[in-house]
């Protein structure tokens, strides 16, 4: 079985809202590289609408569908987060988050009501986002003499790498993210630049 090296997600955020028997719902979804970005989105959220009476959201991360979250934040249990979820896996997308924040109209929903706004409400914000396939990746720092720093370019040459960060403290190093399908070409690497240390760790 080949390698997944790619995955879908969305490019920039996007917003829906709904309006149901009184009540608002503003949904929006974002791209998230990790649980940290995850928190300060949420925290945002809040802040910019302190009055609303519920955040409900679910977040998917990495490719296989098995790192995610719902949260119902008050509601009834599985009447928001799940539905929210259940619409992220629809649209077979990962490394996001969709929030919806409801403004309480005065008219209680019910469960069944409840998921088919927020489902709803998520379903209008991923439409209106830009869905893309992004390609998995990996991290690598590599750790050289001062007299093999060009032959440190040449290994982000050869894997059409981004340079993250450089240190020279207390010896040089350079951390590089690439594609993950370029992850073959590190055998023959080490082969031909044998005194430069790489250490890789796979993320997305």
């Amino acid at each position: 079985m080949s390698q997944v090296v790619e995955y879908l997600s969305i490019e920039e955020p996007g917003r829906g809202e709904w309006k149901e028997k009184g009540s608002r719902f503003l949904s929006f979804a974002y791209p998230v590289e990790n649980e940290d970005e995850i928190k300060s989105r949420l925290h945002e959220l809040k802040l910019n609408f302190p009055n609303a009476t519920h955040h409900c959201y679910a977040w998917v991360l990495g490719t296989d569908g098995n790192h995610y979250r719902a949260n119902d934040d008050g509601e009834p249990n599985h009447s928001a987060g799940t539905p929210i979820l259940r619409q992220i896996h629809s649209f077979q997308l990962s490394q996001i988050l969709v929030v919806v924040v409801r403004f309480f109209g005065g008219t209680k929903l019910g469960v069944p009501g409840l998921i088919h706004a927020y489902g709803h409400a998520t379903k209008l914000a991923l439409e209106a986002s830009n869905i893309i396939r992004k390609k998995l990746q990996s991290s690598a720092t590599l750790r050289y003499t001062f007299q093999e720093e060009g032959l440190t370019y040449r290994i982000v040459k050869i894997l059409d790498a981004q340079i993250i960060d450089t240190s020279y403290n207390p010896e040089p190093s350079m951390k590089i993210r690439f594609d993950l399908d370029k992850f073959g070409l590190l055998e023959s690497i080490n082969e031909q630049f044998p005194t430069i240390d790489i250490t890789c760790n796979r993320d997305i």
